[in-house]
């Protein structure tokens, strides 16, 4: 199983979540508020495109559906890197497989910066690890990024677009993602289920999308108090 910047976070919460996005897909469940907040976030991404002016969007669908076309995506980047695109968006890297797409390149001197758009009021640590898990597969494609940003929602709705540098934390954390993608690969194409305790990466910092399948006991206990 190759990774891409979702696996990758998925796993680092709980190794199992990974397995079984691979092995048990079916028994994922969204809650609804959930999925609310996923849409706003790419909405919110989406807008943020346009924050340096005129870009070129790397996405592309596979004929007929609304699933990405990775293979498409890297070779369409490739081509404006080639060209020098001052704004890429959706940039689109591989290596062994592994996949990301970074939300902003922007072309400096020496070559581009990245930003990581989050719909939140803050940084957090999900948010370092999630740029970090992208500056390494670029770096790997030997593309030279200079400042690494987290673009977050600030308080002026007329321009809620913040970058915060955070440059130095997630260039700090290339060998640590060095290690946990082969790991994490590695464990999500074993045949049996992975067998985790029941503790806080149940969570954190989100919920489980399994959790009713790794927590059968309160889904009953719940039914019954309803009833």
């Amino acid at each position: 199983m190759a990774i891409t910047k979702t696996n990758f976070m998925r796993g680092v919460q709980c190794p199992k979540m990974l397995w079984l996005d691979k092995h048990k897909p079916s028994l994922k469940v969204i809650p609804p508020e959930v999925q609310a907040r996923l849409d706003a976030g790419n909405d919110f991404g989406d807008k943020a495109m346009g924050m340096f002016g005129p870009y070129e969007e790397m996405t592309v669908y596979k004929p007929g559906t609304t699933y990405p076309d990775t293979k498409a995506m890297v070779e369409k980047t490739k081509e404006h890197l080639k060209l020098g695109t001052s704004v890429i968006c959706e940039a689109a890297f591989m290596d062994y497989n592994n996949y990301c797409a970074a939300d902003i390149l922007r072309k400096t001197d020496s070559g581009y910066d990245m930003y990581e758009v989050k719909n939140s009021p803050e940084v957090d640590d999900q948010h370092i690890k999630d740029a970090a898990f992208q500056y390494y597969i670029i770096k790997r494609n030997k593309i030279n990024i200079g400042k690494i940003f987290v673009v977050i929602h600030g308080e002026d709705e007329e321009n809620p677009f913040v970058p915060v540098d955070v440059t130095d934390q997630v260039k700090e954390l290339y060998d640590w993602i060095n290690e946990n993608i082969w790991r994490l690969s590695k464990l999500s194409k074993q045949d049996q289920e992975l067998q985790m305790s029941i503790g806080n990466q149940c969570n954190e910092p989100y919920e489980c999308w399994y959790y009713g399948y790794c927590h059968p006991g309160e889904k009953q206990l719940k039914l019954t108090e309803e009833e």
